[in-house]
């Protein structure tokens, strides 16, 4: 049996441990949330260090890439260096390629025609393929990473603006503890609804779920969530406030669908190699084996 165990600085009211098989073999599946706590999930690591096949890191991106380049978390590269015999990956292999693929296949399925369909993407340059796809299949745009990354409320239109932003914000972010940039601990909890006129432009609200849920407004009618990361009691809330269709990015297991950083710790193991052996064309390859689809829910 092959061993993932996910270490996030997120809520330890979301932790989950499955067992499912995948390509007939055996894995053991397991999140771990440390409530914003960085030297615990560093400890974390530590401790299982050696004793598991991959590790992924939640709550944190170990990069943010926009136009080309990429900018280091500080929080994020403590969590990385504890890591010294398993390796580690935060999701952004599969975010340039998985993510990329599920807008394709969405839009080539005519699931969902993107031409023309307006799209609130809450951060982009923590999920820049997705939203290259999203602009190349046609959607009406607008980047929230000004309003929901720093508060700011200035709507980004274009993929060029993103790039500007980043490496305007880029160097002084990296130096940013976590808890400041993004919902941690018991903050993943906490809804309260602001920029609806925002999230009621959009016919599809996408990426990062703990970006999403933070501001959605109460009434959420014939809306189409894109995002991953969702436990059952999430989707019961976005059944409550009538969105029409929840589509992740990742697959569910046991009516939970884990982050990118968690699937792209299972391809790792899967692949046998290092992170930095694989290559864009490896994950793709891997993508093809497993035949990996969509979670399409419709409420």
């Amino acid at each position: 049996m092959k061993n993932i165990v996910s270490v996030s600085l997120g809520s330890s009211a979301r932790n989950k441990s499955v067992n499912v098989k995948i390509l007939d073999e055996d894995f053991c599946i397991q999140r771990i949330g440390t409530d914003g706590d960085v030297l615990k999930a560093v400890s974390l690591i530590e401790e299982f260090d050696g004793k598991v096949d991959a590790f992924g890191i939640g709550g944190t991106d170990l990069y943010i890439v926009a136009g080309g380049r990429r900018y280091t978390l500080r929080d994020a590269r403590k969590l990385a260096q504890a890591a010294q015999e398993s390796p580690i990956v935060d999701g952004s292999g599969l975010k340039d390629t998985l993510e990329r693929r599920v807008i394709n296949y969405l839009h080539n399925e005519k699931i969902i025609d993107f031409t023309n369909r307006k799209i609130l993407q809450v951060c982009s340059v923590d999920r820049f393929g997705m939203a290259e796809a999203s602009v190349k299949v046609g959607a009406d745009m607008i980047f929230g990473d000004l309003i929901f990354g720093l508060g700011i409320p200035i709507p980004l239109k274009k993929l060029s603006a993103i790039s500007l932003a980043a490496r305007i914000a880029g160097p002084i972010i990296t130096r940013v503890p976590m808890r400041y940039l993004y919902p941690t601990g018991e903050k993943q909890s906490i809804n309260t609804p602001k920029y609806g006129k925002y999230y009621n432009w959009a016919d599809i609200i996408s990426g990062d779920f703990h970006y999403i849920k933070k501001y959605m407004p109460l009434d959420l009618t014939g809306k189409i969530i894109l995002t991953n990361t969702v436990t059952e009691a999430d989707i019961e809330e976005l059944k409550k406030r009538r969105v029409k269709m929840l589509i992740t990015t990742t697959p569910g297991f046991d009516g939970r669908s884990f982050g990118t950083n968690v699937m792209e710790a299972v391809l790792v193991a899967i692949s046998g190699k290092r992170p930095e052996e694989l290559t864009s064309a490896d994950y793709h390859a891997l993508l093809d084996k497993l035949n990996f689809k969509p979670r399409i829910e419709r409420f």
